[in-house]
């Protein structure tokens, strides 16, 4: 399970680098301004605001719907479920029948089935855990267990200890800044967790969650001889590794977003 999660991560970095343009580009001068000749009609008040793109509105009408419903219907690379995090911070909060509710759109969320089939061929090629075997029963058992794996960490980490310990599960973006202090916000959140009633404390729900998760597997339906404190510790941290990264990406993602729509939108030459 630890070499899927990592070659797992390495597919969204890469086709978070794909969507993303390389490297930051200038926009052209704009070409001087002439004088009209006489029957043409004035040019545009260059001081006036420029109209809202259909990005941009279609951004604020997901901020408005947040706001509704204190979730999202956002997707990341408009695939993989990403209901847990919001743009706006002026969201209600969530009761436990939200939170469970809300993880079980993603966990039971169609777009999981491929995804956790790549991941099972990820490790059926890799040969991780070795116990399982090869063939069709092998990627059965991989498959089955990486799903089980996901389900059961996402429940744990976004449901069951945030509504034991009240503590807020949601991401919230910090959507402007430079890169470093972007993810730093991100990657600070894997420690420190908002609360239901707005304040701030340690995030037990991320570190005791990804923790009772790695333990329920490793010991439940894994392979006997991967059945110890060890596999448990190394999956334990690889969760975490895991969430960080995505974190990142989420915070991310909204520039990269506007970004792939802006370039489909752009108008032929």
């Amino acid at each position: 399970m630890t070499y899927s999660r990592h070659l797992s991560t390495l597919i969204i970095v890469a086709v978070a680098g794909w969507l993303t343009p390389a490297g930051a580009q200038q926009a052209p001068e704009p070409p001087a301004q002439q004088k009209p000749e006489a029957g043409q009609a004035q040019p545009a008040n260059p001081s006036a605001p420029p109209p809202a793109t259909s990005g941009q509105s279609t951004d604020n009408s997901q901020i408005k719907k947040q706001e509704k419903s204190g979730t999202s219907n956002d997707r990341l690379f408009f695939a993989l479920p990403n209901f847990l995090t919001v743009e706006s911070k002026d969201v209600p909060p969530l009761t436990a029948g939200q939170k469970f509710k809300v993880v079980a759109r993603g966990a039971f969320d169609p777009i999981q089935i491929p995804w956790y089939a790549i991941q099972a061929g990820i490790g059926q090629a890799s040969n991780s855990e070795p116990g399982y075997g090869q063939g069709a029963e092998g990627y059965g058992k991989r498959f089955g267990a990486d799903a089980a794996d996901g389900i059961i960490e996402n429940f744990m980490v976004g449901a069951v200890f945030p509504s034991i310990l009240r503590q807020d599960p949601r991401y919230y973006q910090m959507g402007s800044g430079g890169f470093w202090r972007r993810a730093g916000h991100a990657v600070g959140r894997i420690f420190i967790s908002p609360t239901d009633s707005h304040h701030r404390q340690f995030n037990f729900s991320e570190i005791f969650g990804s923790a009772a998760s790695a333990a329920i597997s490793t010991y439940s339906y894994h392979p006997s001889s991967d059945r110890n404190l060890g596999n448990v510790g190394t999956v334990w941290g690889t969760q975490i590794g895991y969430d960080t990264l995505t974190l990142v990406i989420k915070e991310f993602w909204p520039d990269i977003r506007r970004k792939a729509k802006k370039k489909n939108e752009a108008p032929a030459p």
